[in-house]
C-alpha cells in the first residue's frame, strides 16, 4: 500500500508537470513556427530509443544538469537534425525534472552547428520498470531485484519514456495504462504453467506503460499512442518475455479496433474502452519486434502492420541500414527483411532489425518517412550513429511526415 501511495503521488506530480508545460501562458510564448515550406497541417512524428538510461537512480539527472554530457548532446543533435514536431523518447529514466533538464540544457542549445529545437509541451509519467512486485516473477525462489519488478529495471523508472511536442497536449484527456493486468486481456498468451496463480492474477501487462497522449494540431486532435514492449528475450523455454511482447503490441491493436474489441481495456483511472471510431492516431515506440526476423512471436508486430486502421503506405528507410547489413555480414545476410528498413544495430544474434515504429491511422496521409541512419560517407555517421560502441544509441530515430486533412 505504501508503494501504491507513492506511485499515485508521483503520477500526480507528472500530470502537474504536463499542465505546467502545456497550459501555462509563459510556456506558450516559447513556441516557434515550423520550418519554411511545411504548413501547419503537415506534421512530423518520430520515435527514438535514445538509450538515455543509467544504471544508478539519479545519474541521468546529474548528467543532464551539466549540459556537457556527450551522449545527451548526440541525442539532442539527432533530434535537431531531424526536427520532429512530436517525438517519443524511449529509455529515458523517469524523473519529471529530467524533462526540463534535457530540454533546457540540450535540445534548446545548438549542438555542432545544428539549430536548437523548442518543445513547449511534454508528457511524462511513471514506468513499471524497477517497481517491486513483491512476487517471484522469474521463479528463482527469491523475491527482489530487477527480474521481479513489474517491468525489468534496477530502480523505479529506469528505461522510462517521455513525449515532447511543439503542439499543445490535452493533459486532462491523457490516458495511461500502467496498472492494466495481463490476465484481464481476453485470449492472452500468458504462460500459465510458469507463473504462480498469484502472479498470473497480479502481473501487469505493460513492461513500462502504455500512454494515449492527445495532441491538438490546428484545431484537430491526434492521439499519440506510446509504448515500449519488453524485448522477447532474456527468458527460458516458457518464452514469458516473447509472449508479453506479443500482448503488449496486441493492446494497441485492440485499442484502435471496434468498441466491442476494446471493451475489456481500462486505464489507470478506471475508465473503460479504447479509442473512439474515427479518431486520428499515431502509434510510436520501440516495439522490439521485427516482421520477418528476430525472436518475437510470429506475427507479433503484424498485429499492427496488418491492422485495417493503420497506414503502412510508406515504410521508413535509410541508406545506412542497408550499407551496415552488408558491411557487418553474418546473420544480417540471412535475414528475410529489407535491411534498408532496419532501425536498430544489434549484435548477433539477432543482428540488425526493424523494431522502432511510427504508424499513423489511415486518416492521416503519409507524405514521407525515413530512418536516421546515414551512410559511412556522411560526417554525421561517425558522430551520431557509428558502430559498437555506439556514440549515441544502438537504435535509430524514425520519423514519418503526415498531412492532416483540411476537413473532418
Amino acid at each position: 500500500m505504501e508503494h501504491n501511495a507513492r506511485r499515485a503521488a508521483v503520477a500526480a506530480l507528472a500530470l502537474s508537470l504536463v499542465a505546467a508545460l502545456g497550459a501555462a501562458p509563459a510556456q506558450a510564448s516559447r513556441e516557434r513556427p515550423g520550418p519554411p515550406g511545411r504548413p501547419d497541417h503537415d506534421v512530423r512524428f518520430a520515435t527514438f530509443n535514445a538509450s538515455l538510461n543509467r544504471n544508478v537512480e539519479g545519474q541521468l539527472a546529474a548528467d543532464l544538469s551539466t549540459g556537457d554530457d556527450e551522449q545527451a548532446q548526440n541525442v539532442a543533435e539527432t533530434i535537431q537534425r531531424t526536427r520532429p514536431d512530436v517525438v517519443l523518447i524511449n529509455e529515458f529514466d523517469y524523473d519529471p525534472a529530467n524533462v526540463e533538464l534535457f530540454r533546457d540544457n540540450y535540445l534548446e542549445v545548438p549542438q555542432n552547428g545544428a539549430d536548437p529545437v523548442d518543445y513547449p509541451y511534454a508528457f511524462v509519467a511513471p514506468s513499471n520498470t524497477g517497481v517491486p512486485s513483491g512476487l517471484d516473477l522469474n521463479n528463482d525462489g527469491t523475491v527482489g531485484g530487477g527480474d521481479d519488478a513489474w517491468g525489468f529495471g534496477l530502480f523505479p523508472g529506469q528505461y522510462g519514456m517521455v513525449v515532447y511536442s511543439r503542439y499543445p497536449i490535452d493533459a486532462d484527456a491523457v490516458r495511461t495504462f500502467q496498472t492494466f493486468r495481463w490476465s484481464d486481456m481476453p485470449g492472452n498468451v500468458l504462460p500459465k504453467d510458469f507463473y504462480s496463480p498469484e502472479a498470473q492474477e497480479q502481473l501487469r501487462l505493460s513492461s513500462k506503460s502504455h500512454w494515449d497522449v492527445p495532441v491538438r494540431i490546428g484545431g484537430k486532435t491526434v492521439h499519440v499512442l506510446a509504448a515500449h514492449p519488453t524485448p522477447p528475450t532474456f527468458d527460458g523455454p516458457e518464452d514469458r518475455n516473447g509472449r508479453r511482447n506479443h500482448d503488449e503490441i496486441r493492446f494497441w491493436a485492440d485499442y484502435v479496433s471496434s468498441p466491442r474489441q476494446s471493451s475489456y481495456i481500462y486505464d489507470d483511472e478506471g475508465v473503460r474502452g479504447g479509442l473512439k471510431p474515427g479518431e486520428r492516431f499515431v502509434i510510436v515506440g520501440d516495439y522490439n519486434a521485427d516482421p520477418h526476423d528476430g525472436d518475437s512471436l510470429d506475427g507479433a508486430i503484424n498485429q499492427l502492420l496488418d491492422h485495417p486502421r493503420v497506414s503502412t503506405s510508406v515504410t521508413p528507410s535509410s541508406e545506412g541500414g542497408a550499407e551496415q547489413a552488408v558491411l557487418q555480414g553474418g546473420v544480417n545476410l540471412e535475414h528475410q527483411g529489407d535491411p534498408s528498413f532496419d532501425t536498430a544495430d544489434f549484435a548477433e544474434p539477432p543482428g540488425n532489425l526493424r523494431v522502432d515504429y511510427v504508424l499513423p491511422s489511415r486518416s492521416l496521409r503519409i507524405e514521407d518517412a525515413q530512418v536516421f541512419w546515414p551512410p559511412e560517407s556522411d560526417p554525421l555517421f561517425r558522430r551520431l550513429v557509428g558502430t559498437f560502441p555506439f556514440p549515441t544509441s544502438d537504435h535509430r530515430l524514425v520519423w514519418v511526415d503526415v498531412r492532416l486533412p483540411h476537413r473532418g
